[in-house]
């Protein structure tokens, strides 16, 4: 079974094209066999390694003993509130893509590494073979799957007990257009020792005329689009919907879809990293090759039914609710508390500026609000501000 790792997009960069600006920044970037993380001196080690493979991850084997010690209130586990916590901030993981660009750079001011095309930057993940960095205040250095296992109830507050934190946030840059690919549902991500994933975008920034690709534009059989693939006519089934900065789209597993070149997008989606491939619109590697397509397991993901699917429409401040993550999107025109003490949320910045404790965000930047942390209100800190605010729904 062939299994495409991350969309199998990864341009290998080799050691040597480390830049300066990465060593005085501290951020990380994958090349061949591994991320070299070039931070502060505290944490020099190589944390994050890339493994090239066909053989999906399996987390099975991961321990997640919560090792952090709380007292008991009237039977239920309360935490002791640490004064020194703060909202947490990581180093981003950059990702050269065929289809990447430089906007992370330009409109949300990432260092990225010269001359290379960035897709995308993984924000916040916790993944065998990739790892967010604390990079600020007492936790600096800390891995994310550290504070998972080490400090959960302190920075997680009561949420499902599963092996790593369950989301991966992320900023992707689509200069050019993405494979058109699906992620398999649970039932047939287990069939095929993958991993399900769902997902969620929101627009920051488009080029005029940009358009995604989701679902079926007319209702299609199993043989129809199995002859379209094989022709690579797929594209021609597929509803392709305009979009515009401020626009959101869910894509649970089994949707057939693609991002449009000229997008600027963020990305919160199920911790996975299963993707099968269909159509690459006839593109070719650096070597001339085209590349790997996944046929036979995306037809077993494929939702036959998904004709038409709309972008979202927000009810008030909430964009989605769904079992794995919520997403609402706040105009922050006042000081607001971002959540109730006991539970973390995560903040993304869309536009003007805002604080939390001692932390500022830019647009384009991510903190964590630990569920202990007693400053809890996020100020804006100039005009027309807006964030999104990620959360986990307690089950």
């Amino acid at each position: 079974m062939n299994r495409d790792v991350c969309s199998a997009d990864i341009r290998l960069v080799e050691p040597r094209k480390i830049t300066p600006t990465q060593t005085s920044t501290g951020s990380q970037f994958f090349r061949k066999h591994r991320i070299l993380f070039v931070g502060p001196p505290r944490q020099r080690t190589p944390i994050n390694k890339w493994h090239f493979t066909e053989t999906p991850y399996k987390f099975t084997d991961l321990k997640s003993e919560v090792r952090n010690k709380s007292t008991r209130r009237g039977g239920q586990s309360v935490m002791k509130a640490n004064p020194a916590l703060t909202p947490l901030t990581f180093e981003p993981i950059f990702v050269e893509r065929i289809w990447g660009g430089r906007r992370l750079e330009s409109e949300f001011g990432k260092k990225l590494p010269a001359q290379k095309a960035i897709g995308e930057s993984w924000e916040i993940v916790d993944r065998s073979e990739a790892q967010s960095i604390v990079r600020n205040g007492p936790m600096r250095g800390k891995t994310l799957h550290e504070l998972w296992t080490q400090n959960r109830h302190e920075i997680f507050g009561d949420v499902a007990d599963t092996p790593r934190f369950p989301l991966l946030l992320k900023l992707l840059d689509a200069h050019q257009k993405l494979s058109l690919q699906v992620h398999p549902p649970r039932e047939v991500a287990r069939r095929f020792g993958g991993e399900p994933k769902t997902e969620f975008w929101y627009i920051a920034a488009t080029d005029p005329g940009a358009e995604l690709y989701l679902g079926f534009g007319e209702s299609i059989t199993r043989d129809q689009l199995e002859k379209a693939l094989r022709h690579g006519t797929a594209a021609d089934y597929v509803q392709k919907i305009r979009v515009q900065s401020g626009d959101a789209a869910f894509l649970p597993a089994g949707r057939l879809h693609a991002v449009g070149a000229g997008i600027l997008l963020i990305e919160v989606q199920q911790n996975s990293d299963t993707t099968y491939r269909v159509f690459d619109w006839n593109r070719v590697d650096d070597k001339g090759k085209p590349r790997e397509l996944h046929i036979d397991q995306a037809l077993q993901c494929v939702d036959f039914d998904d004709v038409r699917p709309r972008l979202l429409h927000a009810e008030g401040e909430l964009l989605l609710r769904h079992d794995l993550f919520e997403i609402q999107k706040w105009n922050l025109d006042s000081p607001r508390e971002i959540a109730t003490r006991g539970q973390f949320a995560i903040a993304c910045c869309l536009t003007g500026s805002l604080r939390c404790a001692d932390v500022d965000l830019t647009p384009g930047k991510f903190f964590l609000v630990p569920a202990e942390l007693r400053d809890r209100e996020v100020k804006p800190t100039s005009n027309q501000t807006s964030l999104l605010r990620i959360t986990i729904p307690k089950s």
